[in-house]
C-alpha cells in the first residue's frame, strides 16, 4: 500500500515539474467587422423638356374691306326746329305779278284737300306801305272742312335758318265756301323777323269739332319777306 502511495506521489511531482508541452494558443482577436457599405442611392431627377411647336395660323394677306357706316350729317345750329316730315312737293314758283291780279298756285299744292290757292303778291315787307300786306285765299274740296287755319314760317336767306311754324289764326269764310286772310308784314312774330327771308305758308282744314281733316302741302320759297320796300 505504501508503495502505491509513493508511486502516486512520484507521478504527481513529475507532472508538476514537467514543462508544458502544449502552448495555449491565444484566442485570435476577432477582426472588427468591415464597415457596411451603405449603398448611396442617387435620385436623379430628369426634367423632360417639352418642346411645343406653335404652328402659326396663316394670316390672310388681304384684309376684307369694311364698309363704313354712314355718318350723320352735321346740321349747323340754328334757332329753328325743322319738322321731320316729307319734303314739300316741288312746284315751280309762279311768275311775278305784273298786272296786279291774283297769283294762283298749282292745285297740286292743295294735296287733294284744297283748290284755288291764291295770293295777291309774291313779296311783302315790314315797313313798306306799298307792299306791307298780302292776301291769301283757298277753297276746301272736302265738305267736312268747316274751318281753315293759316300757318307760316320764316326762312332766313342769310344764314339758312328755318324757324318754327306759327299759327296765324282762322281764315275768314265767305258765302261761297272760300276762305281768305289779309296778312301784314308786322303780323310776323318779332322773334323771327329777318331783313331778307322767305315766307312759307300752309293751309290746315278742320272739322266743326276742331279735328284736323286735311292739310295742304307746305308752299315754300315763293313769297319774299323784307324789312323795307322790295
Amino acid at each position: 500500500m505504501k508503495r502505491i502511495v509513493i508511486i502516486f506521489l512520484a507521478l504527481i511531482l513529475v507532472a508538476c515539474s514537467a514543462p508544458a508541452t502544449a502552448t495555449e494558443q491565444p484566442t485570435a482577436t476577432q477582426a472588427p467587422p468591415e464597415p457596411t457599405q451603405t449603398a448611396a442611392v442617387i435620385v436623379q431627377t430628369v426634367v423632360s423638356t417639352v418642346v411645343v411647336t406653335v404652328i402659326p395660323t396663316q394670316v390672310p394677306t388681304e384684309v376684307p374691306s369694311v364698309t363704313p357706316l354712314p355718318q350723320p350729317t352735321e346740321v349747323p345750329p340754328t334757332q329753328a326746329v325743322v319738322e321731320a316730315t316729307q319734303p314739300p312737293t316741288q312746284v315751280a314758283p309762279p311768275a311775278a305779278n305784273t298786272t296786279g291780279g291774283l297769283i294762283t298756285a298749282d292745285d297740286v299744292l292743295g294735296a287733294g284737300w284744297f283748290v284755288g290757292l291764291t295770293r295777291t303778291r309774291n313779296d311783302f315787307a315790314l315797313r313798306c306801305q306799298l307792299s306791307k300786306e298780302i292776301t291769301f285765299s283757298v277753297t276746301p274740296k272736302d265738305p267736312n272742312i268747316a274751318v281753315v287755319q293759316f300757318y307760316y314760317r320764316i326762312e332766313d336767306r342769310a344764314t339758312g335758318a328755318v324757324f318754327d311754324w306759327q299759327n296765324a289764326g282762322k281764315m275768314l269764310a265767305d258765302a261761297n265756301g272760300n276762305f281768305a286772310m289779309v296778312f301784314s308784314g308786322d303780323s310776323i312774330n318779332a322773334n323771327f323777323r329777318k331783313p331778307n327771308a322767305w315766307f312759307d305758308y300752309q293751309f290746315v282744314g278742320l272739322s266743326k269739332s276742331g279735328g284736323v281733316v286735311g292739310r295742304s302741302e307746305k308752299i315754300v320759297q315763293q313769297v319774299s319777306y323784307t324789312f323795307d320796300c322790295p
